[in-house]
């Protein structure tokens, strides 16, 4: 995890990940080669409002935490998007769940969000983005273990199994000059976004590079995610 502790100045890293239960994040970065002590290096996350910031104190205890909140379903413009801009801007570390909400089946990586992939084309540096796969937090916090709720404590002797893939490159000069030839023949009904963005793209331009970054985030998440499964199979 070198590129957590060192990356080039600047420059931000992001890291996507699959969505297994609620203690996915902090838990997770417990495992070997994550700092664990370093408040500095420590990541930043997006974490849902009306789960994490329901109250003063839960406000107070995730925001010590260097959780952002974002309210599902509120688009990729809310206000809380900008603080996570704030922190790529700063050459920070952010985490994402790009799928957006807790999935426990062993299914294939659902379609993204489009929350990360704005996140990556709207930063002034372009990111790093580091995929990872895992495994076990499921059994460690069912949803529906003890009549259709989650437990009330975490259940003890479960294996955790992570994979971290390598880096995804995006060319985003490319990419934009692409959807800017790919808007002129789109029809998509508009949704109020911003007239225009920092790369002058207009909103059909913006949808089709979001969709084609989410897009091959999520074949590069699958396909670690079909690696994961023949590895921790041998491994019993």
């Amino acid at each position: 995890m070198r590129l957590v502790r060192s990356r080039p100045s600047g420059v931000p890293l992001i890291t996507v990940s699959n969505h297994m239960s609620t203690l996915d994040d902090p838990v997770m970065w417990g495992f070997k080669g994550f700092p664990t002590s370093d408040a500095k290096l420590a990541r930043w996350v997006l974490a849902a409002d009306d789960i994490c910031f329901k109250n003063s104190i839960l406000t107070y205890f995730f925001r010590l935490g260097k959780c952002i909140p974002i309210t599902r379903g509120a688009g990729i413009y809310q206000e809380h998007m900008n603080e996570a801009l704030d922190r790529l801007r700063d050459g920070a570390w952010l985490h994402t769940f790009p799928e957006g909400k807790v999935c426990q089946e062993d299914a294939p990586i659902r379609r993204l969000k489009w929350g990360t992939a704005s996140l990556i084309e709207r930063a002034p540096v372009t990111p790093i983005v580091l995929p990872i796969i895992h495994n076990g937090f499921e059994k460690v916090m069912p949803e529906k273990a003890f009549y259709g709720r989650r437990p009330p404590f975490p259940l003890c002797n479960k294996d955790i199994r992570i994979i971290v893939g390598e880096p995804i490159e995006f060319d985003l000069p490319k990419l934009r000059v692409r959807a800017m030839s790919m808007s002129r023949d789109s029809s998509f009904p508009s949704m109020g976004w911003p007239s225009a963005s920092s790369h002058r793209l207009d909103e059909a331009a913006r949808r089709w590079l979001y969709t084609t970054i989410s897009e091959q985030i999520q074949t590069v998440m699958e396909s670690l995610r079909g690696f994961s499964t023949t590895v921790f199979r041998l491994q019993g």
